[in-house]
């Protein structure tokens, strides 16, 4: 069994999110970096499933330098080997990243054999695009299912769950395969200490894609409109003592 996890490298996405000047790009000065929650549960479903049946597992990325630290930290949770296809920090769309992919995974095939699994996130989490898994399965000309909550090997084929409105919807497709998973597909592990170390020596195999010209353009980003905060001024002094006194009585503590 060969099972490869793409990952990509994300902003962590709990603080406060600020653009740039030209609102082109996320201000990273303030945030942390992981890989997205999807891509988490991903990574730890190949483990698993190597762990049950021997074989071994890749994990790649698209990004910068820094990148090869959400490969370091995949392969502190069991994933055998990494490939990072360096860039220069620069957004690539869509279909430049998925063709940068299929170029490094069919060259690893070629050296070894084909993947049993090849494993997306369902979207990333910066620009949930929902595409890179689907382009790379239609190229393969493999089977594709997304959206998985349940994922379970048997044999030369993979039963894969989607969560819909009043149930669950199955699907049993052949082996090799390309899945798209979201959170909530398991609970992914904590990297231990020792799993750390051992990921400080594990290979890391690094290539340099030519990042073709974007047949998309980026305008501006925009925030959504938070929820907003109201405040409403319910007098001054003594005056105010009325006010307060019904709006406790309406609460119930009074």
């Amino acid at each position: 069994m060969r099972i490869a996890v793409c990952v990509k490298r994300v902003p962590i996405t709990g603080g406060r999110i600020v653009l740039t000047d030209d609102a082109r790009a996320i201000n990273t000065q303030h945030l942390g970096f992981t890989y997205s929650p999807h891509e988490e549960c991903g990574v730890e479903e190949a483990v698993r499933i190597i762990e049950a049946r021997g074989g071994e597992s890749v994990v790649l990325t698209l990004g910068p330098p820094e990148a090869v630290e959400q490969l370091r930290d995949a392969m502190a949770l069991g994933i055998d080997r990494a490939i990072h296809l360096h860039t220069d920090g620069r957004e690539w769309d869509a279909e430049a990243t998925a063709a940068a992919l299929l170029e490094a995974i069919r060259a690893d095939e070629a050296e070894h054999e084909p993947f049993d699994l090849i494993v997306f996130g369902n979207e990333s989490a910066d620009s949930a695009g929902f595409q890179v898994g689907i382009r790379v399965a239609h190229v393969l000309g493999r089977p594709c299912v997304t959206g998985l909550k349940k994922v379970a090997v048997d044999g030369s084929s993979v039963r894969c769950e989607q969560e819909v409105e009043g149930g669950r919807e199955v699907y049993v497709v052949p082996l090799p395969a390309v899945l798209t998973v979201k959170e909530g597909l398991n609970l992914p592990r904590y990297p231990s200490v020792p799993g750390r170390m051992r990921a400080r020596s594990k290979p890391v195999h690094v290539i340099a894609p030519i990042r073709p010209e974007p047949r998309l353009e980026l305008v501006r980003l925009v925030l959504p409109a938070g929820s907003g905060r109201r405040a409403e001024s319910l007098g001054s002094g003594a005056a105010a003592a009325p006010a307060v006194v019904e709006l406790l009585v309406k609460a119930g503590v009074v």
